[in-house]
């Protein structure tokens, strides 16, 4: 193992806890959202102790620290996915991110009737629906890659799909459900050769392993704070700067504006004119500190050590599908599966009672399902802190389902 687990449990007192029918918890859901260790906890604790103030305003010693903490927030973000500070804007989520660059594309008129808009059929809703709509309000085209049976991107028609009509590109870095690893600089260097922009949802990658904005070579990338240690509400839409200051603010009102009278308004740069209201990234901070510490190599060296071990077990057992790629080359952590004859559902309850906490349903991502003729699936998804003994008990709770249904 590259990382010391065991040392790094203790620092996430849930791991510790039982759930009702008295089994040991086994958190396997972190695709959903992952626990929160002691030194982010304590850092938001501090500043509210400490600290607490409305970030960009007042005049007095509070204010001033409050603001300080929030750049400083911003400086460390931006060093972890090498990106420059003036790049990287707060939103509550990668959701709110990727609906950020939709609406100020639309708002911008970057977007016309004739264009297109390419997404993939393995997208997340929030990176497939946003779009949906702004081909819906400006009335481009959206067309996608579809996906192979291994659960890869066939780029079969990349020829077809990126051409001059091609105005934006949207895809995963890493898919929630297949675990798939894309190929994302091919598909940026090829979108921009044909003048189109490259929009990447990184919640499922910038957690778990290294990313660096410049490499991927994409013009946007969003991710969220509670998917990588941190606290809810908090994100990162990261934009390279002349394409920022081109967009028109997606929400408006406080911290945002430069001048204000009544029957007009300006507005601030980029990021702050894209932040209104008043954000707190202090705890998304810590997260990045933390897993900065453990090394972000270390981190994807020991998924995939996971992984693997998940992918062979899963395997072993008669009557479960994998559904996306079966070996650990170019994919994550995600490993969702099904089981023949029992509903996803029930076989997250037979785990659940044995303390097992996985994913049910279509994660958010309906299509992938439909492609591959499965209600729903099971999914596992692993983190820094969980070790192969759970990964070896969540197989043990497949086999038992398997046993309680008689399959």
């Amino acid at each position: 193992m590259a990382l010391d687990v065991d040392a790094l449990r203790k620092d996430f007192p849930i791991l510790g806890r039982t759930v009702d029918s008295g089994a040991r918890l086994v958190y396997l859901d972190s695709g959903a959202t992952t626990q929160k260790p002691l030194q982010v906890l304590d850092a938001e604790r501090d500043f509210y102790l400490r600290h607490n103030a409305a970030v960009h305003r007042g005049a007095h010693q509070l204010a001033g620290e409050a603001t300080e903490a929030y750049e400083s927030a911003r400086r460390t973000i931006a060093d972890f996915v090498g990106a420059e500070e003036d790049e990287v804007v707060f939103t509550k989520n990668a959701t709110e991110g990727i609906n950020l660059v939709a609406y100020g594309l639309g708002n911008a008129h970057r977007l016309g009737a004739g264009d297109r808009i390419v997404v993939t059929e393995m997208e997340h809703h929030a990176n497939l629906v946003p779009w949906q709509q702004l081909a819906e309000r400006t009335g481009a085209t959206l067309d996608w890659f579809g996906l192979t049976d291994e659960g890869r991107l066939d780029l079969s028609r990349i020829d077809e799909l990126l051409d001059e009509r091609t105005k934006v590109v949207a895809l995963t870095h890493q898919s929630n459900v297949l675990g798939t690893l894309n190929p994302v600089r091919l598909i940026a260097d090829r979108a921009h050769a044909v003048g189109a922009l490259v929009v990447v949802d990184g919640a499922q990658s910038v957690p778990h392993r290294p990313v660096d904005v410049r490499e991927l070579g994409a013009d946007f990338l969003a991710f969220s704070g509670h998917r990588m240690l941190g606290p809810n509400g908090v994100g990162v839409l990261w934009g390279r700067r002349e394409l920022l200051a081109d967009l028109p603010p997606f929400l408006t009102g406080g911290s945002m504006i430069e001048v204000v009278e009544m029957d007009r308004a300006t507005f601030l740069p980029p990021p702050q004119r894209f932040e209104a209201g008043v954000p707190m990234a202090v705890g998304l901070a810590a997260a990045v500190d933390y897993l900065g510490a453990l090394g972000m190599d270390e981190v994807a060296a020991h998924e995939e050590v996971l992984t693997a071990r998940a992918l062979q077990l899963l395997q072993e057992i008669p009557g479960v599908r994998i559904v996306g790629p079966r070996g650990t080359e170019e994919r994550g952590s995600a490993v969702s599966f099904a089981v023949d004859g029992i509903h996803p559902h029930d076989v997250g309850q037979v785990l659940d009672d044995r303390g097992v906490a996985v994913r049910t349903g279509h994660h958010c991502a309906r299509p992938i399902v439909r492609r591959y003729g499965v209600p729903a699936t099971t999914r596992a998804t692993f983190y820094v802190y969980n070790t192969l003994e759970e990964v070896e008990q969540s197989a043990e709770g497949v086999r038992a389902a398997q046993a309680y249904f008689g399959t």
